[in-house]
């Protein structure tokens, strides 16, 4: 008989942690549904003049030449000093932070696959696939994908008008969730991009979509008001960029 009250009082309380998801209107939804970070970029213009800031403090002006990488993520650049033309090379364990523009090139074709997806209309901004503005990097010692040993990377914030808590970079390795559509129609749906590295405290990692779930409570846990409007079981990987934009707002209020 006791076991049986046992087993009654555990199916319950299964049953009322279910109950607690939160359903949000389509209003809700379509709000969450915005994409709020950045767009990323592969390239840097050589005809706008890149800032360079070294730990040190010291600054560096010049047009952008060259660089090496590792999955995408910057671990040397080489510029063309603004006022002696001269080549200078920094690696990114040197680096605190640097501002480079995306080529004309490249924002052209950000802009194409804006167009091309019907979704994206209703969640992210044209005007982030063509900026004109100096795009962020930062340094930071990270295991790309966590799996490589750490090293040193300059990474490009995509959320910089809100990362004073986590902080979100490109990872230019990224794959999307697959579109649909017809031949020479723009497709709609899918694109939602799977993966980010992301630094709250002292952690850097890659997040994935698939770990996302996992990763949940060390992202958003030290906030009880966010949780409860928030919870887990309630919110979709597409909602990320929205969910870090609340947190942090939340966190301040």
């Amino acid at each position: 008989m006791k076991l049986k009250i046992l087993l009654l009082t555990l199916c319950l309380a299964g049953t009322a942690t279910f109950a607690q998801k939160v359903k949000y209107s389509k209003e809700e939804r379509k709000e969450m549904n915005r994409y709020l970070f950045n767009e990323g970029f592969n390239t840097a213009s050589d005809k706008k003049v890149s800032t360079i800031i070294l730990k040190d403090n010291t600054e560096h002006q010049g047009y952008s030449k060259s660089w090496e990488k590792q999955k995408g993520q910057i671990l040397s650049i080489t510029i063309e000093d603004v006022d002696t033309k001269k080549p200078m090379k920094f690696v990114a364990a040197d680096i605190a932070e640097m501002y480079l523009y995306a080529t004309e090139t490249e924002k052209s074709m950000k802009a194409a696959s804006f167009i091309s997806n019907m979704r994206n209309y209703s969640t992210k901004k044209y005007s982030k696939s063509t900026t004109n503005e100096a795009i962020r990097f930062e340094n930071q010692t990270v295991s790309l994908k966590n799996k490589k040993e750490s090293r040193a990377f300059l990474m490009q914030v995509i959320n910089p008008e809100f990362n004073e808590i986590i902080s979100v970079y490109y990872d230019p390795f990224a794959s999307t969730t697959a579109t649909t559509g017809f031949a020479g129609a723009p497709a709609f749906g899918g694109g939602v991009i799977k993966s980010y590295y992301v630094k709250k405290g002292d952690k850097v990692m890659w997040l994935h979509k698939d770990d996302f779930e996992d990763n949940y409570d060390f992202l958003f846990g030290d906030n009880p008001e966010f949780m409860k409007k928030y919870p887990k079981n309630s919110v979709e990987w597409n909602y990320f960029s929205f969910l870090v934009y609340q947190y942090t707002d939340m966190s301040h209020a």
